[in-house]
């Protein structure tokens, strides 16, 4: 529940234009230290949770193992992280791509979904909570991988969870 609360938090300060990436260069120790803040953390956090949910805790748990046996007693970058999770995941998912879509871009996306008899479309869009007129910068262009799963009636109360990767603006 505190982590929740955490993460509610987070997602306000991200909704806002003046937000920060969870990585992107930087020039100074001054460009080091902001962005070790909470959003930082807390999304970074979040982040790996969702990865852990769409490739399963023992595909995710694999992954962080050939991970800390690739780079022990080394430094390591984020992309070491997502080269791991590749090897583990066989080429069947760009790790690297997905992730990068989401700590490379400030925000979050908002995913709206429309139900049409059996069908479903779903769309997504930047995600802004308000708009700062004096921070503004146009963030039409941003694009997110999102993992979506999902059940259907079909699964009768078994453990069945299907996925679907929204790779752009919208999808069926």
């Amino acid at each position: 529940e505190d982590f929740l609360n955490l993460i509610f938090k987070a997602m306000m300060k991200d909704s806002l234009n003046s937000s920060h990436p969870v990585s992107s260069a930087v020039q100074s120790s001054e460009q080091i230290e902001e962005m070790f803040d909470a959003l930082s953390y807390i999304k970074g956090a979040s982040l790996l949770l969702m990865l852990k949910h769409y490739l399963t805790k023992d595909v995710f748990q694999a992954g962080v193992e050939v991970y800390l046996h690739n780079h022990n007693y080394e430094s390591a970058q984020s992309d070491d992280l997502w080269d791991s999770m590749n090897e583990i995941t066989n080429g069947t998912l760009d790790v690297k791509k997905l992730m990068k879509t989401w700590i490379l871009h400030k925000g979050f996306p908002l995913v709206t979904v429309v139900r049409k008899g059996k069908t479903i479309s779903v769309q997504q869009e930047k995600f802004l909570y308000h708009m700062e007129t004096e921070n503004w910068t146009s963030d039409a262009s941003y694009l997110w991988d999102i993992p979506l799963t999902y059940i259907t009636s079909s699964c009768n109360f078994t453990p069945c969870t299907n996925a679907y990767l929204l790779d752009q603006k919208s999808g069926m």
